[in-house]
């Protein structure tokens, strides 16, 4: 049975940044409801080709039909390694979008949303072994506030952190609303929402480890890029957007850019166009793609 995803964002604006070849060779890492991967297939030749990367295994039933499509089942930090199992090692385009599917979010038992009452997991990958509930039930105070501070950007990471390992003390926290409940002291009725959604990011970030994986897959992009091959990458907020951004520009997530006497530098990638961000009306029809960003890059020439 084929589960509901949300429309693409900036569907024609990411596939268009792929300057998409009939008989190129394409991967779309983040395959969800295969929204993007049909407008690629649309723009390939017969001889063409398109991978895609999914390790959710609801993903999977909306696989698409079509010779020149291969869907592996797997986190797209391998990217370059399964290919390679695929006789591939060079690629013309690599498509990312690094949003949570509405699939996820609706499902109330996955534990991603805050508006649904369900067990706390939010692992993207069912197979994993640390879910929400161990991570709110395990997790030294110290680590939880870190992350906390880091991946939901809280200025008072301490205290809810410190509420959390209490309240636990007590009873078990299982679900969203146990948690909710726990921490609605934090949850001024102007910021509630806001708030909540931060505290549910960082922990998703840290149960699906989302900012080393995209460390890890941008890292590999110079390899496997092509000449004139092009990387497309949505992003949804700041870490995300800030680690795609820094890359682009310096190949680095930390540290300078060093220039040789003659001040050139070696960054392996280079920027293509501006910053794309959605229409308003597309905004209007698709409201999850208020906060999207597409970033375009090659490599330096």
């Amino acid at each position: 049975m084929k589960m509901n995803y949300h429309n693409p964002v900036l569907l024609h604006e990411s596939i268009d940044a792929l300057a998409i070849k009939e008989d190129g060779v394409y991967v779309d890492v983040t395959f969800g409801g295969g929204g993007h991967s049909r407008e690629i297939l649309k723009r390939l030749g017969a001889n063409g080709r398109l991978f895609g990367f999914d390790q959710d295994p609801d993903a999977l039933v909306n696989s698409i039909d079509d010779e020149r499509f291969v869907l592996i089942p797997e986190n797209f930090r391998y990217i370059s390694r399964f290919l390679r199992f695929n006789g591939v090692r060079k690629v013309d385009g690599v498509l990312v979008d690094l949003g949570v599917s509405s699939h996820q979010f609706d499902e109330a038992e996955r534990g991603f949303s805050t508006r649904f009452d369900g067990d706390l997991d939010m692992r993207m990958n069912q197979r994993s072994k640390i879910s929400a509930k161990e991570i709110i039930n395990n997790y030294s105070e110290e680590k939880l506030a870190e992350i906390l501070f880091l991946y939901g950007e809280l200025r008072n990471s301490r205290n809810i952190a410190k509420t959390i390992v209490e309240e636990r003390q007590v009873q078990k926290i299982d679900t969203s609303f146990q948690l909710r409940k726990v921490l609605q002291r934090y949850l001024p009725k102007a910021k509630e929402h806001k708030i909540i959604a931060q505290i549910f990011q960082a922990i998703r970030i840290e149960v699906n480890e989302e900012l080393a994986v995209l460390k890890e897959f941008l890292e590999q992009m110079p390899s496997l890029l092509n000449k004139n091959g092009r990387l497309s990458v949505i992003s949804y907020h700041s870490l995300e957007d800030r680690l795609v951004k820094r890359f682009i520009r310096t190949g680095l997530f930390k540290g300078e850019l060093e220039k040789d006497v003659f001040g050139n530098s070696n960054e392996p990638m280079q920027k293509v166009g501006k910053l794309i961000v959605p229409t308003a009306e597309e905004i209007k029809i698709n409201n999850r793609a208020r906060s999207a960003k597409l970033r375009i890059a090659t490599l330096k020439q």
